[in-house]
This record gives structure tokens, C-alpha cells and sequence, in this order.
């Protein structure tokens, strides 16, 4: 869907006009380019600082001029920041668990007076792979409290298989300590970490994830987003287990990390509960989708997001009265009639008319708070600041996402689709 890709890297935004898959094959250019343009430079410098130190004859006929020149590369050279590592994950799964891992039958469990699990009925395999899809607030998380024995339904019944070992991401990060550090949140105190059976340090742990020794030493609270889930996982992933759940873990994850995470995934033995908004994460990792309908309704798909989509619409399409598309097909002048239906009102027309200035204005807007976020002593301020910045950034995608929504809407509705 999106028609620009706007890339934020080692603190400078990049705009790649197009969808994601040339984003990728242009920014793959872009690094290989500057690695070439990188070591011809560090060749010329290396030549230079060769001539710099050559012996007295030489040095009596410097260019001040060349000297000058070699300082600048120096300098250059100093704050060029290197293209940052791509992580390493290892999952450490426990001993299989039963094959029937949870029964649910005609579950139900409302909130003050809102449905939202109405007649629920599934069976979840060993090694299945299922993403919970809908809306905030519609119940995801619940059900997975309601599953895991957390939460109590109020009529039905769950059955949990046997030696069943969870791993729990939670989007909320409520288990890390703002106020401690990296590492201590990782190995309370510890040097060293149990890591497929061997013994590793934390600090060559935290490198897998990204994280510099330096970085290792700061208090959570001082985390970006990113950095915070990059932390959950590595915590997650050092508790054996053959059940995963996933709590939206793609918030702020670079690409390469989610490449990784999709690799994991695919490869993990377990058994995987997956909540996200990420279309494409979710089509490239689940075998299934559990989509909330509204109402406590949940429907079972085979498949990733978009297979679930299109099963959805063809139950649609097969539930519409045949009568209905009997009187289509003997309607008179239905082309004229199809034709007038797709005019815009006066209002909606001026809406459409005034979405470009409005996408503009919302684009420069996400642009300064992403300008903010990207400088290097964005995190250094206090925590109010830095998480209200964070909050407007993300109020300002949504906003900007339903805006291009509502325009491609208006042009559909207005060229008759």
C-alpha cells in the first residue's frame, strides 16, 4: 500500500519513493555504494597519512594546503558511523509439549456489558502457528489471559495440554525495570547467561542483540522503543519453551531484526500465539488467523493475513441472497445507474479536494518528530519529554495512515470502484 518508504539510519532520514519491496532493493544498492565510496576513501587517507609521515626531506616540501586537506579526512573520517550489526537470535526450546496443547469450547467473556468472546471453539496443535487479528480493545490479549489461566471465562470450557513451558512477550514491557540497566534487567546481576546449555557472557549475549557494551550500561529508562524490545527478546528467548506468545513484537523493530524474528519463527518447533498489526509479518510467519469480527465473534483461517482476507470475502459473497443478483441483472440502465451512484457529493468532493494539502501537512509533521527522535542527544532528556515526543510521533503515523486510507476511499468511490 505505501508509496514511499521513508528510512531512518545511523541519524539521517532517507526518502525511497515506491512499495517495500523496492525499498529493499534500493536500499541494498545504497549500502553497497557506500561501502565501495568508503574504502576508496580509507585508500586515499591511508596514502596520505603515509606521505604525512615520510622523512625530513619530505616534510620541508609539504603542501600546507594538502595538510589541511588530510585533517579534514581525519575529521571525516572520526564521525563516520558504521552501518549498524544485524542480530543474532537463538530460541531455547524446552522438551515437546502434549499434541493437543489447548481444547476450547463455546468460550465466553464480556467486560462490563461488552462481548468479547462469544461461542468460541478451537483446538490448537503442537507446532501451530496462529495470529490474533482485529482492532485495539477487541480482546486479543484477553483471550490469550483466558487461555493461559490468567483470566476466568464465564461460561464454556479450556482445556491446557501437558508439560506445557511458556515464553511470554508482552507488549506492555511490564517486566523490565526502568531503573536498572541493560544488563541487569537481562542477568540480574550476573556475568554470564545459559545459552543452549553453554555458558555465555551477557555482554557477547547483548552484542547478538544489538546492544554495544557501553549501551549495556544504561538504564532502561533511557531505551528507545526498538532497543526495549530488542531487550524482551533477548530475555525471552533464555527461558526454555515449547509455547511462544508473541504480544505485538514487531513495535519499533528494524528490518533485519524482523527478517530474523520471521526466521526464528518459521524455524521454532513450538508452538506459536502471535498478536500484531504487521500485515506482512504475520503472512510471512502463521499458519492460521483467529480474526475478531466485533461482538465476541471470532473466525478461524487458514493461512496468513491476506488468505484470511480473501476467505472472508468469499463467505461474504456466498451469504448474499441469490435474489439479490437475480434484480441486478434485470435492473434497466444499470451501467447509468452504476455511473450516477459513483458521484461524489458536493461535501465528499471537497474533501477528496482538500486530502493532498492535508497528507502533505501530516507528512512534514511526521518528518520534524522523526527529525527529533533521530538526534543523537534525543534520549539524553528527560523521560516526560521524550516519551511525549515518542507518543506524537506515533499519534502522527496513525494519522497519517487513516488520512491515505480515506483518500484512496474518496478516488475509488469517486471512479466508481
Amino acid at each position: 500500500m505505501a508509496t514511499r518508504i521513508v528510512d531512518l539510519d545511523r541519524g539521517k532520514l532517507v526518502t525511497y519513493p515506491g512499495n517495500y519491496d523496492q525499498y529493499l532493493l534500493e536500499k541494498e544498492e545504497a549500502l553497497r555504494v557506500e561501502e565501495l565510496q568508503n574504502a576508496e576513501f580509507d585508500r586515499k587517507l591511508a596514502q596520505e597519512e603515509v606521505w604525512i609521515r615520510q622523512g625530513i626531506k619530505a616534510r620541508r616540501t609539504r603542501n600546507e594546503g594538502r595538510v589541511r586537506a588530510l585533517k579534514a579526512m581525519r575529521r571525516e573520517r572520526g564521525e563516520r558511523r558504521e552501518v549498524m550489526g544485524t542480530a543474532k537470535m537463538q530460541v531455547e526450546e524446552a522438551s515437546r509439549s502434549g499434541k493437543i496443547v489447548f481444547e476450547m469450547e463455546d468460550v465466553c467473556y464480556q467486560v462490563d456489558g461488552k462481548q468479547l468472546v462469544k461461542d468460541f471453539s478451537a483446538q490448537v496443535l503442537r507446532g501451530d502457528k496462529i495470529a490474533l487479528i482485529g482492532p485495539n480493545g477487541c480482546g486479543k490479549t484477553t483471550l490469550l489471559k483466558l487461555m493461559l489461566g490468567q483470566l476466568q471465562a464465564d461460561s464454556g470450557r479450556i482445556h491446557v495440554g501437558t508439560k506445557l513451558e511458556v515464553a511470554y512477550f508482552d507488549q506492555h514491557r511490564a517486566e523490565l525495570d526502568p531503573d536498572k540497566t541493560v544488563m541487569d534487567n537481562l542477568a540480574e546481576g550476573k556475568q554470564e547467561v545459559m545459552v543452549n546449555g553453554k555458558p555465555r557472557h551477557v555482554l557477547g549475549y547483548l552484542q547478538d542483540f544489538l546492544f554495544h557494551p557501553k549501551r549495556a550500561m544504561t538504564p532502561v529508562r533511557a531505551l528507545s522503543g526498538g532497543e526495549r524490545n530488542r531487550l524482551l527478546l533477548a530475555r525471552l528467548f533464555l527461558k526454555p519453551s515449547n509455547l511462544l506468545i508473541l504480544d505485538e513484537p514487531t513495535n519499533d523493530l528494524d528490518v533485519e531484526t524482523l527478517e530474523l524474528l520471521e526466521e526464528l519463527i518459521d524455524s521454532y518447533q513450538g508452538t506459536v500465539l502471535l498478536v500484531s498489526h504487521d500485515r506482512q509479518f504475520v503472512d510471512n510467519t502463521v499458519t492460521e488467523c483467529w480474526i475478531f469480527e466485533g461482538g465476541g465473534k471470532i473466525g478461524r483461517y487458514v493461512g496468513g493475513y491476506h488468505d484470511a482476507r480473501g476467505q472472508q470475502e468469499q463467505y461474504v459473497a456466498l451469504k448474499q441472497p441469490a435474489v439479490k443478483k437475480i434484480e441486478e441483472a434485470a435492473a434497466p440502465k444499470a451501467e447509468t445507474v452504476k455511473r450516477s451512484s459513483s458521484k461524489l457529493s458536493y461535501k465528499l468532493q471537497r474533501e477528496l479536494e482538500q486530502l493532498p494539502q492535508l497528507l502533505e501537512d501530516l507528512e512534514a509533521k511526521l518528518e520534524a518528530l522523526q527529525t527529533q527522535v533521530a538526534d543523537a542527544s534525543f534520549f539524553s532528556q528527560p523521560h516526560e519529554q521524550t516519551q511525549k515526543v515518542l507518543a506524537d510521533m506515533a499519534a502522527a503515523e496513525q494519522e497519517l495512515e487513516q488520512a491515505f486510507e480515506r483518500w484512496e476511499y474518496l478516488e475509488a468511490l469517486k471512479n466508481g470502484g
